[in-house]
């Protein structure tokens, strides 16, 4: 009986020393992990940024006319213009500063010298003493340097092929050979003409990634040089001056372009977002 009772009385000791121990196994709070900071997605940097060109190009002149006085001892003074005109086609080289302002809109500044191209016409009038009709034969030649302020629309960029379309305004200084004049009465010599005029120019062209920062650049160019002196007075013949009306130029065009900003030829990263926190309990 009192093995019984001492049993008992042991283990209801035991049971009272390891109830509050139980009880503050129960009431501990879970482990939480500390979560990490989240993912900071960056943008990409934006496309733009200074370029430089270089291009070269093979141009067709188209010679629009031109007009001149020929003057008598006596008024009225005789109004003439050539019967025919002709420009052989030259090359040109330019070169140009430029800033890339988004994916799809630049501008630059170019000047562009073009090589001399000759030029042959004819034109009518009266030779000799009995004042006959004759014909004349008439050559010379001209150089530009064209200046221009362009704006470029770049329609979208495709396996590193970027279509283009653009407009420039700025001005050309033009200078016109001495005019060679031959006819029935001799050989007749003008002094060319030069100075600066209004010029404009429309261009569509594509360009191509080579590398990272060089775009092989090719297209198409018409430009307008407006009306200006071609030649000047001649005593002998008292001819002159007389002034063009104007140079159409048709260009086929070849360059490079050099982007010191970041450039659309590099494909930007793929955004991977990072996985979400685990908790453990």
């Amino acid at each position: 009986m009192f093995k019984t009772a001492r049993k008992a009385l042991f283990a209801a000791l035991l049971a009272g020393m390891a109830g509050p121990g139980f009880a503050a196994d129960l009431v501990e709070p879970p482990v939480i992990e500390q979560a990490p900071p989240p993912a900071v997605y960056e943008e990409p940097a934006a496309f733009g940024g200074w370029y430089i060109r270089g291009d070269i190009d093979y141009h067709w002149s188209k010679f629009r006319g031109a007009d001149y006085t020929t003057y008598s001892a006596t008024p009225p003074q005789f109004p003439g213009s050539f019967d025919s005109g002709k420009l052989k086609s030259a090359f040109s080289a330019g070169a140009g500063v430029g800033y890339q302002i988004n994916q799809h809109f630049r501008a630059d500044l170019t000047a562009d010298w073009m090589s001399k191209s000759k030029f042959r016409g004819s034109t009518s009038g009266f030779c000799g003493i009995a004042q006959t009709p004759c014909v004349s034969v008439d050559t010379s030649s001209y150089t530009a340097l064209l200046l221009l302020a362009n704006a470029y629309v770049d329609i979208g960029t495709w396996h590193g092929v970027t279509p283009y379309v653009g407009a420039g305004i700025g001005g050309a200084w033009v200078k016109w050979d001495t005019l060679h004049n031959s006819d029935a009465d001799g050989d007749f010599f003008h002094r060319g003409g030069k100075g600066w005029r209004f010029a404009y120019a429309a261009m569509v062209g594509a360009s191509y990634c080579l590398t990272d920062r060089v775009k092989l650049d090719v297209g198409y160019r018409y430009s307008h040089i407006n009306s200006g002196k071609m030649f000047d007075y001649d005593s002998i013949s008292n001819v002159g001056p007389g002034y063009d009306r104007g140079i159409n130029i048709h260009e086929v065009r070849g360059g490079l372009r050099y982007q010191f900003g970041k450039s659309d030829c590099v494909e930007p990263e793929p955004y991977v977002p990072e996985p979400e926190p685990i908790y453990t309990k």
